[in-house]
């Protein structure tokens, strides 16, 4: 059987651009594990990342509208998929290595908490050390998920890697300087990241009335398309037409268009009051539960590892909820319940 993983990685090699990551030559894990007989290390990442019970927990984690009831808004679960289509969609064609594009994909959005932004907003606010999700994502994967009796997943190095440094293709965008992934796939990612948001948060947008597509930048339109598809069509190949020798890159009047998109909807959209007043009282919501868990700690906390302070596992567990189990939770612990004699 192990030839059928020796198949594969052989495959890589013969695919694979010169400057693409190869699986063979990855940095490897924290703690050294036998190979799979059948799939290669970024495969098994992407499988461990997929069977963690924090991805499943995406599906009901804010995107832009909180808690949606509708079947058809995109949740972080939803985003996270169409940021992996993307961004295999690029690797391919530059030859670069789609199981990896996959599981940094897959798993960057881990440690993201309920109500979108704003939960995050808030850790950063009450936690003494701050909060990222970017870093609470490689957490997740290093320390929170547990694979049998062993903490942590034990993924590779590039796979963390991409992870950590995904949300740097904002400076990208922004026309900053930033020391993104080290590998060209995570590169693509992070940039693969704002094309989905921006384009699924426009279409969430004008599904709940929020936003008229004729109001979006005339220029913008002109160039990438009025329709998602078409944008992410243009988009997808204005970043392989500008990627070469081993730079992932952008068009420059794609970026443009892009970047007038992106500051269009947090300008006219992210702040609109359907959208803020909701978040605002999620955001009360989050900072009352986390001051009361802190002062009654459920047994998740207790039970946590007693070298974290309890302030570190009292974040954990508020970040790892779901929007509708934070509302559960705050119902039951904060809101009088009716005497039943």
């Amino acid at each position: 059987m192990a030839s059928i993983r020796a198949a594969l990685e052989a495959r890589e090699e013969a695919w694979l651009s010169p400057f693409a990551q190869r699986v063979t030559q990855t940095q490897g894990r924290r703690m050294p594990e036998e190979e799979d007989a059948v799939r290669t290390a970024y495969q098994r990442d992407r499988d461990r990342i997929l069977h963690s019970k924090a991805f499943r927990r995406l599906k009901r984690k804010t995107q832009v509208f909180l808690a949606p009831e509708g079947d058809h808004y995109r949740t972080r679960l939803t985003h996270t998929l169409e940021v992996m289509q993307i961004s295999r969609t690029v690797v391919r064609a530059l030859h670069l290595n789609e199981d990896l594009v996959e599981a940094i994909t897959l798993g960057h959005d881990l440690g993201h908490t309920p109500f979108g932004h704003a939960g995050e907003r808030i850790l950063d606010e009450v936690y003494s050390e701050g909060f990222r999700h970017f870093e609470q994502s490689l957490r997740v994967v290093d320390k929170l998920e547990h694979r049998g009796a062993f903490a942590g997943l034990n993924l590779t190095h590039e796979v963390r890697d991409g992870i950590l440094h995904h949300s740097r293709g904002k400076a990208v965008l922004q026309g900053k300087v930033a020391q993104g992934p080290n590998t060209l796939e995570g590169q693509v990612m992070s940039i693969c990241d704002a094309v989905a948001y921006v384009n699924h948060d426009i279409d969430d947008a004008v599904r709940a009335g929020v936003l008229d597509p004729a109001s979006l930048p005339r220029d913008a339109v002109a160039l990438l398309g009025d329709t998602s598809s078409k944008r992410i069509d243009r988009l997808v190949l204005g970043i392989i037409q500008a990627s070469q020798e081993g730079r992932i890159g952008i068009e420059p009047d794609v970026l443009e268009a892009l970047n007038e998109l992106r500051d269009f909807l947090f300008r006219e959209v992210y702040p609109c009051d359907v959208i803020n007043d909701e978040m605002k009282r999620a955001g009360k919501l989050l900072r009352e539960l986390y001051y009361d868990l802190l002062e009654r700690p459920v047994d998740e906390i207790l039970n946590a590892d007693p070298e974290d302070s309890l302030e570190r596992r009292t974040v954990d567990f508020v970040a790892g909820m779901t929007d509708n189990f934070a509302m559960h939770l705050y119902e039951t612990r904060m809101l009088p319940a009716p005497w039943k004699g």
